[in-house]
């Protein structure tokens, strides 16, 4: 009995639709393999601002205007910084229209004294969840002096998710003290040891004002937990060996590199530099900018 043509085409044209999807499946998992091997880029800043005082020429109405320009202009995907103020915040707020910030002060855990804020690109990275912790023996208590330092110091954590990968990482930004040499030590502690509760299995960024330079305490603990800083990581580094100047009148003796990002072993380092920039008539902050490429 003769095969029937119409039963023969759609016998036919079902194996083919068959090959087909078989075919374009495989196109679908080896991109979407490809895309879970291949790296993406991040541009991360950590940025000690200097908090608005009585600085004469350099105080933060000088000088506003100009850190806006600069941040606009080096356009960091996610920026670290320390010591800014409510007012300092509500500008940058106010003039930083692409980023997204969290934070809280030192003081009450809330708006007062000085903040440690993430900032971070709202068309790359969405935020997942953020918070806040003091850097002392009570860490859910504000606006105390931790061991032995001289300030309240407090750290700032957001999970975000990528905007161009979908990979989530963890960022924790913080200032540790500038006198107490068991504060920094227990402070960094402090940080690694709520990392590994808030983010374990997360590709880690600890950015920050140190005050220690790395031959010290803190450093070797980073170490120990599996972090190295973008300047032992990094191929390319340029621009000066210190990032404190104390607006410039510091002595040779005392330039000290204080600016450091710290990444897990999820990340590559390609380059890292020291922002030497000065605007006409003042300094932008008694620290420079620390800004690096890196990619995960």
């Amino acid at each position: 009995m003769p095969t029937c043509p119409l039963f023969l085409l759609s016998t036919i044209m079902t194996r083919f639709a068959k090959s087909l999807l078989f075919i374009v499946s495989l196109v679908i998992l080896g991109f979407s393999h490809a895309l879970a091997k291949s790296k993406t880029d991040i541009c991360i800043m950590t940025y000690n601002i200097r908090l608005s005082a009585d600085d004469g020429v350099n105080k933060w109405t000088n000088r506003s205007a100009d850190n806006i320009k600069m941040l606009e202009y080096y356009s960091p995907d996610l920026i670290g910084m320390q010591e800014v103020r409510p007012d300092q915040l509500a500008d940058l707020d106010a003039n930083l229209s692409s980023y997204g910030h969290v934070g809280a002060g030192r003081d009450d855990g809330k708006n007062e004294g000085e903040h440690c804020p993430i900032f971070y690109k709202k068309n790359r990275f969405v935020l997942i969840k953020s918070g806040n912790f003091a850097l002392s023996e009570n860490p859910n208590v504000y606006g105390v002096k931790g061991w032995d330092a001289s300030y309240p110091r407090i750290a700032t954590w957001a999970i975000l998710k990528d905007r161009k990968t979908g990979k989530k990482i963890a960022y924790f930004n913080t200032h540790l003290d500038n006198d107490g040499v068991t504060a920094r030590r227990e402070g960094i502690k402090l940080v690694l040891e709520r990392a590994k509760q808030i983010a374990p299995k997360l590709p880690l960024l600890i950015s920050g004002d140190f005050n220690c330079t790395d031959a010290t305490a803190p450093f070797g603990i980073l170490n120990a937990a599996g972090l190295k800083s973008i300047y032992q990581l990094s191929p390319i580094v340029y621009g000066p060996k210190f990032s404190y100047h104390d607006y410039g009148r510091a002595k040779p003796e005392e330039l000290e590199l204080l600016d450091y990002v710290f990444v897990s072993k999820a990340f590559d380092v390609k380059r890292c530099r020291v922002i030497q920039d000065k605007p006409e008539g003042h300094y932008l902050s008694d620290h420079y900018p620390v800004i690096a490429q890196i990619q995960y």
